[in-house]
């Protein structure tokens, strides 16, 4: 028993020794200590989808630029300018805020942090373009996406592979500008291919901002009613909202599409059905923008990032010949400007 009581006793001890032997947190304030920040919105880190893919491209700076990296995900949106703060207070080089909503406390914290860089991914920088010199962040760069040309494609693959002649488009609030440009070129790249097709496409902006995109139980019962109106294909976009209705049509059977990033590798329990994925590539704009800010090259104002459409992965043998070279031809068409989605910025 005293053998045993005196092993308790070294063990503790040890427990206790542990923290007093961890590793510092790195100074950031010093000149060769290179530290990035990501502030999220409302949403989670492993949203499997927006936040997740920014944060892979702000993991990436750890790898391969040797930056200490750390993240705060937002809790309540009142909490947005103190988020940020956490991190300019601490001395860090750069500050990735994640959406939309964020647009406002990342431009007047580039105010208050002048040497601070500031990447807001979604986040138009409308001061680029008056004649206000005094509107001017020089440390901010907005990581925008061609959101209706990556709509477009996935709208007309889905009208392509439709049996039934209807389709259903989930997704957040359209109160957000990406979202609308998402959820409106899926509709234009549908109608493109059959000027005929159904479609029902519904935007989750009857709640909040704190529930829009973290509301995966309303996806999945919004995509569900869909598909029991007919819709054989299901386009998810808007968080873990967007994901619910994915995971629902695949359940189901139909054609699900996802967004933002290749949702083949984030959502398994939807990839045996999954057609493809309208893509933002967040992963290597996140981390371009971060490097150009540790390499004193940064551009302020907008950052336009690269869009497309994922592969057929499982499914690739359903996707007839022809249906490919027309996705590769209106691909190349909207990449050179010829075709046009005529999705409005914002909603009107």
């Amino acid at each position: 028993m005293k053998k045993l009581y005196g092993v308790i006793v070294a063990l503790l001890v040890a427990a206790m020794l542990i923290p007093a032997c961890a590793p510092k947190a790195p100074d950031c304030t010093k000149a060769d200590v290179f530290c990035v920040g990501m502030v999220t919105d409302v949403g989670k880190i492993d949203d499997k989808s927006f936040n997740q893919s920014t944060w892979e491209g702000v993991k990436l700076a750890e790898s391969e630029l040797g930056a200490h990296v750390q993240y705060i995900e937002t809790t309540d949106a009142k909490d947005y300018a103190k988020n940020i703060a956490t991190f300019a207070d601490a001395g860090y080089d750069v500050i990735v805020t994640v959406g939309f909503a964020l647009g406002e406390a990342t431009y007047a914290a580039a105010a208050t942090y002048p040497k601070v860089y500031f990447v807001g991914v979604d986040q138009f920088q409308a001061w680029q373009y008056d004649d206000d010199a005094t509107n001017d962040r020089a440390n901010v760069a907005g990581l925008v996406f061609p959101e209706d040309q990556a709509g477009f494609l996935v709208g007309a693959l889905a009208a392509q592979m439709t049996k039934t002649g209807k389709l259903g488009g989930v997704f957040g609030t359209d109160v957000v500008p990406p979202v609308w440009r998402f959820g409106e070129g899926y509709r234009a790249g549908a109608l493109y291919i059959d000027p005929n097709i159904e479609m029902f496409i519904v935007y989750h902006s009857d709640v909040g901002f704190d529930k829009t995109f973290t509301d995966p139980e309303w996806g999945a019962a919004t995509a569900n009613s869909m598909i029991d109106k007919g819709a054989d294909v299901i386009f998810g976009g808007g968080g873990k909202t967007g994901n619910g209705a994915v995971i629902a049509a695949a359940q189901r059977g139909v054609y699900a599409i996802g967004v933002d990033t290749d949702q083949y590798y984030t959502l398994p329990e939807a990839a045996p059905r999954l057609l493809s994925s309208a893509l933002k590539l967040l992963t290597p704009g996140t981390f371009d923008l971060i490097k150009l800010a540790k390499d004193g090259a940064f551009p302020s104002g907008n950052y336009l990032g690269k869009g497309g459409y994922a592969p057929y992965h499982d499914l690739e043998k359903e996707v007839p010949a022809e249906v490919k070279a027309k996705m590769e031809e209106i691909n190349t068409a909207l990449l050179d400007g010829s075709l046009q989605t005529g999705v409005s910025p914002v909603k009107p």
